[in-house]
This record gives C-alpha cells, structure tokens and sequence, in this order.
C-alpha cells in the first residue's frame, strides 16, 4: 500500500542552510537530518572531506505535513528543474517493486532497487514525464 508522497527538495552543497531557512520560514520542526559523514564507512568508497558536513538526508515537518531535503554528492551536477522531487513512501518490498516499475515504464531508472541502511527497498527513477520519483518501502517502526 502506498502510504503518502512528500516533497523532496535537493540542493547543491547548501542543504544545512536550506534546512535552518526552511525550519525558519515555515515553523517546520526538523525531525531529523543526517549527512554523508554519518554514512557507515564503505573502504571501497569512502566518503570525501567535503561530503562530510553535505546533507545525506533531512526530513521536516511542516504543520500537518512533511518536506524532505538533501544535498547532491561533490562532483554531482544539479540540473535546473531538478531540485524538487516526489518521495514515495510504500509498505511492502513487493508493491515497492510494483509502483517502482510501472514508474519506470519509458522513464529513466537512475538507481536501481536495492536495500539501504535506511530502506528496505530503495531507488529512484525520473518517470516519462521528467518527474524525479524516490521510491522507498518504510521500515517495520515507520
């Protein structure tokens, strides 16, 4: 079952910033935030001294509602018309596999399905319609 969809805002090295902005200009409370330094050590990729302090991953709420928000990886481009997303947020691996396939049906997969420390099930894929879709299956405490 799909359980909502938020707003999901990327930014280019200044996630922090927007973040305070955003906690400011829309009483949102910041429910949590984790950069790529908090990432579990990979020694076939470490993660550069740049990256450290870069937004992995911020999600706030804003009165009745959620935004999400990260940062682009050093040497990652952000395109004009990138910076705002859709995150799925979905129950189950098998309809995370359903919604993420028929998403995906003459679009652009731009992370395959795989599991993360933070889902499950996790990938992204910019639909047909040049739609940025994250498409995530919530943990069992989410």
């Amino acid at each position: 079952m799909v359980k909502g969809i938020i707003a999901y805002i990327v930014t280019d090295g200044n996630g922090q910033d927007a973040v305070k902005f955003y906690e400011d200009a829309l009483d949102a409370q910041v429910l949590s935030l984790q950069t790529f330094g908090d990432m579990p050590e990979n020694p076939e990729h470490p993660t550069p001294p740049e990256a450290k302090d870069r937004v992995l991953h911020a999600h706030l709420r804003v009165g009745e509602n959620e935004l999400m928000l990260s940062d682009t990886f050093p040497g990652s481009s952000l395109k004009l018309g990138d910076q705002v997303g859709i995150a799925v947020m979905i129950s189950t691996p098998e309809k995370t596999k359903d919604v993420f396939g028929k998403l995906s049906i003459d679009g652009l997969v731009t992370m395959e399905l795989q599991q993360t420390f933070w889902s499950p099930l996790y990938g992204q894929v910019q639909d047909k319609f040049g739609v940025t879709w994250q498409v995530s299956t919530l943990t069992q405490d989410e």
